[in-house]
């Protein structure tokens, strides 16, 4: 079943986050990963967020998430991530549409 990684940003060490960036889709394009959203000014429709920006990734399930996300490549590049932003990640199951 498909998943979802929702990732919401706020910024600490903007140099630290961009080299992270800058490896990213090196690393991601390796994985059955699709980059669906990032978007570093989202419309606040209701509430309150102090998270600068959100990316929204598919993932055919659980598994190929967590061999992209526990991968060497990318725990190496996500060392920039951790020192440039605090993020909150959400894993969403999708909804199985067979009915």
């Amino acid at each position: 079943m498909t998943v979802y990684a929702l990732a919401q940003l706020k910024f600490t060490d903007r140099d630290a986050y961009n080299r992270y960036q800058a490896r990213f889709m090196e690393v991601f394009t390796r994985y059955s990963g699709t980059l669906l959203a990032a978007d570093e000014s989202p419309t606040v429709i209701e509430g309150q967020t102090d998270r600068e920006k959100i990316v929204l990734m598919s993932f055919p399930d659980e598994a190929a998430f967590r061999a992209w996300a526990e991968s060497p490549e990318y725990v190496a590049i996500s060392e920039d991530r951790h020192a440039g932003a605090e993020t909150v990640s959400l894993l969403i199951k999708g909804i199985d549409q067979r009915g």
